[in-house]
């Protein structure tokens, strides 16, 4: 069964999506409509990871570091998952950049190298923003580059967090 809630956050509204094994989805409510219709199909009633990850986002909104994770029910290839399991690594406060994550994963694979792009796809198609926390992955030279939610939502975030965000490169369209 597929439930869904949202949580309105001082960034705008989320929709939260769920199943029985945990979070299947954190999203701005403006990102997609697909999300959206995706969720009207799911039925209301509360689940426990749902329940958790809303008061994950009450301590992450108040400032300060959750201290457990939401069960999440992570979904796709498994290279995004594991781009995922890799993001949920990066401590609240600090920022990767999709090249040491493309390392990483080439290191785990015997492989020379891996695409610091593929691991952008794959960073980009993370269903559970915020939890799963893509915005604290940047691109090469410190270059603040793409987030679903938009770029004023990923500085907003890292400031949150207490990252100083002006030691990185703004994208020059806002």
């Amino acid at each position: 069964m597929n439930y869904h809630d949202y949580y309105d956050s001082p960034l705008g509204r989320i929709l939260l999506t769920s199943d029985e094994l945990g979070l299947t989805g954190l999203y701005f409510a403006d990102e997609t409509d697909e999300e959206m219709s995706n969720a009207s199909e799911a039925t209301v009633p509360e689940s426990s990871s749902l329940t958790q990850a809303k008061q994950w986002l009450d301590i992450y909104f108040s400032g300060h570091k959750p201290d457990f994770t939401p069960p999440l029910h992570l979904t796709g290839s498994p290279f995004r998952v594991r781009v995922c399991e890799i993001m949920l690594e990066i401590p609240y406060g600090q920022t990767i950049r999709y090249g040491e994550i493309a390392k990483r994963i080439a290191q785990e694979r015997g492989a020379a190298r891996m695409s610091a792009q593929a691991v952008g796809g794959a960073v980009g198609h993370n269903p559970i923003s915020l939890i799963v926390p893509c915005h604290r992955v940047i691109g090469a030279n410190g270059n603040l580059t793409g987030y679903g939610g938009g770029i004023d939502r990923k500085i907003a975030l890292l400031r949150l967090e207490g990252i100083d965000t002006d030691q990185f490169s703004m994208p020059k369209s806002r």
